[in-house]
């Protein structure tokens, strides 16, 4: 019986129900019952044996989809937060998470020694504060069209978010905040971490409530390194003093007059310290230099006719290749507008192999199937856009007059197309070196889920 319950119980090709047959049937006549319906009874069983497994997992994770779909309807601040403190998990980053939870209304602060507690956690919002993105989404809106309720909380991200700090170093810096830090010093003496910890503290930009940015909380961490009052092992050698020991001085150095971060710069610092950026979508700023490649944004995909000729970019979130799919793989990819799914058949692939599997923000030249707000590109031509990404972490502007005519002795050719008839992007100068830029050169990294 158990075994007849495990061959009914598991999902396979080639199921194993067939050989209980004889002994289910053979007992059932051999206790009185008709051979015809032990028969029938089999049958129904081996039938069940067919589609229950896969019914029974499709009705609960149906159900799990419309419990999640109603809570991120009805609550997305709430949804989004619950996802970001599940990590790792799943098929988004959190990246994705926090867009997502943007486009839908929800206000998202970033991470803060004052405000952080080690998770993500909701901050009320106040009745009487300015519009948020979903309510001037909403005010947009054709008269009649149903509108969700307004998200009651802002999510403040947590000092998980911020790569680098241990857990021990943020637990420590919630449990002494009582009354808040007024400075670098003092959360430094209160919290008893070291200035490595605060120092990863300062490359994340969570000093924002002390009025600093990233580049005066590093300056004023610095002054705290160059006391001497801390040991070898980073621990403060004055931690256990009273506050009132200190002076201004000891948290303090001369005002000094710091370069600004580019807004690449920051968008680049954001991605190294914590995978995502609230102040800017890369994309936003390399929108001139696409508009100038005729890029399309991705939300007009929908816009497009079937069968039309489109050009999309965007940050590679997802590469699938799917086992049954027969060499196709899929590809996502979001721009500063939505996403936009590709299709690369097994030929593009082989050709473009190494770009694909590679790059972190992609070009693709292709064609349009649309079906109602269904979209796909199917790829004919890739390009590897990722020094693009790297050259935004320099501070120089960029603009499609940035491109050279000039291609590399080693490509394959000096103009014109390769051997199979495609186009060269000609090639962007690297930015030259900047003296006055801030000597760290940070590229942007996107962490991609692939699965293959």
């Amino acid at each position: 019986a158990d075994g007849l319950r495990r061959a009914m119980a598991t999902f396979r090709k080639t199921g194993t129900i067939h050989t209980f047959e004889q002994k289910m049937i053979g007992g059932m006549v051999e206790r009185g019952y008709d051979a015809d319906f032990a028969e029938r009874c089999f049958h129904q069983i081996e039938g069940f044996g067919d589609y229950g497994f896969p019914e029974s997992h499709a009705a609960s994770f149906a159900l799990l989809v419309y419990v999640s779909a109603w809570l991120k309807c009805y609550y997305p601040d709430i949804f989004a937060a619950a996802l970001l403190n599940s990590q790792p998990m799943g098929f988004y980053a959190p990246a994705q998470i926090v867009r997502d939870a943007r486009d839908h209304g929800v206000e998202v602060r970033g991470p803060d020694i004052n405000h952080s507690d080690w998770d993500h956690t909701l901050e009320l919002i106040e009745e009487n504060g300015t519009l948020s993105h979903r309510e001037r989404v909403a005010n947009e809106r054709e008269p009649g069209e149903g509108l969700m309720p307004r998200p009651t909380h802002a999510l403040r991200l947590g000092l998980r978010q911020v790569k680098g700090l241990k857990e021990e170093a943020g637990q420590a810096i919630a449990a002494s905040r009582e009354g808040g830090y007024a400075s670098a010093g003092e959360l430094w003496r209160r919290a008893r971490v070291t200035t490595a910890a605060l120092t990863v503290l300062a490359d994340a930009d969570a000093f924002g409530s002390l009025g600093l940015d990233r580049r005066g909380a590093l300056w004023a961490i610095r002054a705290l390194g160059h006391n001497g009052r801390e040991t070898a092992q980073g621990l403060p050698l004055f931690a256990a003093a009273d506050d009132r020991h200190a002076t201004p001085a000891e948290d303090s150095e001369p005002a000094v007059n710091l370069p600004a971060e580019s807004d690449g710069e920051a968008v680049a610092n954001d991605y190294t310290t914590l995978r995502l950026s609230l102040k800017n979508h890369p994309l936003t700023l390399l929108r001139p230099l696409m508009d100038g490649l005729g890029v399309i944004r991705n939300e007009t995909l929908t816009d497009r006719a079937n069968g039309a000729a489109v050009t999309v970019a965007g940050l590679v979130l997802v590469r699938q290749r799917p086992s049954s799919a027969n060499g196709v793989i899929f590809i996502t990819l979001e721009d500063d507008s939505g996403v936009a799914n590709v299709i690369v058949w097994p030929d593009a692939f082989v050709r473009f192999r190494k770009v694909v599997l590679a790059a972190r923000l992609l070009r693709i030249d292709g064609t349009l199937q649309r079906e109602g707000i269904v979209t796909h590109v199917i790829a004919k031509r890739i390009v590897d856009m990722s020094a693009e990404l790297d050259a935004l972490g320099t501070g120089e502007a960029l603009d499609p007059h940035s491109f050279s005519n000039q291609v590399a002795p080693a490509d394959e050719v000096k103009s014109g197309g390769g051997s199979d008839g495609r186009q060269s992007l000609p090639r962007r100068r690297l930015p030259t070196a900047n003296p006055v830029r801030h000597p760290r050169n940070n590229h942007i990294r996107i962490a991609s889920r692939d699965f293959h």
